[in-house]
């Protein structure tokens, strides 16, 4: 099993750097001993909060309450064939990958969310330990009790004597339409359920990634709720099963999922550091400084007056000089083209995992000025991320920044040998 999970953070690392559970990105390991979970037997209780599974924290359960005097309980029992991975913002010890909220730009981990809608126990991945090591995924995790709670208010229905539900801030996925590393498209945002090996709530549809949200789905909840009072329709043709360049949004964190053997037909970073040392080989000139310019590996770094800068509105890379700028404003005259508009400065994005391709980098995304390829700047740029409660915007991978404009990325435009 060497499947791995990476989140839409900070070009591949942490502000704070990687501790413990809290990382970047996860990999996906064969667990020496299986410890996924089946279901088992389900009966209905009178006090759920004193029945024998839920006081007994060896026993997994749900519990689904559907009035003050009446719940249902599902019991799980071990599952020898499956691997159980789990993912939240808690840090108690049945999480395996601590997530914390994505905050846009965020490189030296200064902001604070005073309110995550990250739930402590968000969801839990069932990898199976054959050789096939097919991923699903659940809303919705085990704590450290082994329990799992619904409460009166949450979304639950009943059909032919199972039981089912979703959480409160709700779990989204996203599949690509075709090999996410040669050609794909973004698919439709689907929300998963508690239980079931199938998708039950009504989808998005496209028109939900204009600024009409959908009302079944988002407009009838309170604010901080993503899903509706009463499920939506099953998709039949739909899965939770785990593809690759799958997203999985969290209500406060995408994460990305990506298998080995997609991550064989990606660039590695050697290959991204090669392509940098390729283009500052070329010695880019600024045509007002007329110094070379270097392009850096990392935007913390700082090469003064061989920072390159792009003009977003028409590409062209330069140098930092004073020539054209309005004070009064952010705008700058292109010496090159006179075009007026701000700039940026270029660094690579340098996380492999977010690459549909290993073409060379010769876009940038608006306005945070993370380079890539044509195909991975134009794939992202195309996938409408959820964003708060009700809408979507498009993100630049590597720093979670909203994409300005349209189409949110610029062909950059070097004076050298590569124009």
């Amino acid at each position: 099993m060497d499947e791995s999970v990476g989140d839409l953070e900070y070009n591949g690392s942490l502000p704070q750097g990687e501790k413990g559970r809290r990382r970047s990105k996860f990999v996906l390991y064969k667990r020496p001993v299986p410890n996924g979970v089946k279901k088992s037997i389900h009966y209905v209780v009178k006090q759920p909060q004193s029945s024998k599974a839920i006081l007994d924290s060896t026993q997994h359960s749900i519990s689904y309450t559907l009035s003050r005097s009446q719940a249902v309980i599902v019991e799980y029992m071990l599952d020898e064939e499956t691997d159980m991975f789990q993912i939240g913002r808690s840090s108690e010890c049945p999480i395996d990958f601590v997530v914390m909220d994505t905050i846009p730009g965020d490189k030296a981990g200064d902001c604070k969310v005073t309110q995550s809608t990250i739930s402590r126990f968000a969801c839990r991945f069932l990898v199976e330990r054959n050789g096939t090591h097919t991923g699903r995924v659940f809303a919705a995790g085990f704590d450290s009790s082994r329990n799992i709670f619904l409460g009166e208010k949450a979304t639950k229905w009943q059909h032919n004597s199972e039981i089912d539900g979703l959480t409160t801030n709700g779990i989204l996925i996203l599949h690509p339409h075709g090999s996410f590393c040669g050609g794909s498209l973004p698919g439709v945002w689907r929300e998963i359920s508690v239980d079931l090996r199938s998708l039950c709530p009504e989808s998005l549809t496209d028109a939900d990634y204009t600024t009409e949200r959908n009302k079944i789905c988002f407009f009838t909840r309170p604010l901080l709720s993503r899903t509706t009072p009463q499920k939506g329709t099953k998709i039949e043709d739909e899965t939770n099963e785990l593809q690759d360049g799958t997203l999985i949004d969290l209500c406060g964190a995408t994460l990305l999922w990506r298998s080995s053997d997609g991550l064989n037909n990606s660039p590695t970073r050697k290959h991204l550091e090669e392509m940098i040392d390729e283009l500052n080989a070329g010695r880019p000139q600024c045509p007002v400084g007329l110094n070379t310019l270097v392009i850096p590996r990392k935007s913390t770094i700082s090469y003064n007056e061989k920072q390159p800068y792009v003009y977003l509105i028409c590409g062209h890379v330069q140098g930092l000089h004073d020539w054209g700028q309005d004070k009064n404003s952010d705008g700058r005259t292109c010496p090159m083209c006179l075009k007026v508009g701000p700039i940026v400065k270029l660094c690579m994005g340098i996380e492999p995992a977010f690459y549909v391709d290993s073409g060379p980098p010769t876009f940038a995304f608006n306005p945070c000025g993370h380079m890539a390829s044509e195909q991975t700047v134009k794939y992202w740029a195309s996938v409408p991320i959820p964003h708060g409660t009700n809408g979507f915007q498009a993100t630049c991978p590597f720093c979670a920044t909203p994409l300005f404009g349209d189409p949110g990325y610029v062909r950059l435009i070097f004076q050298d040998h590569v124009d």
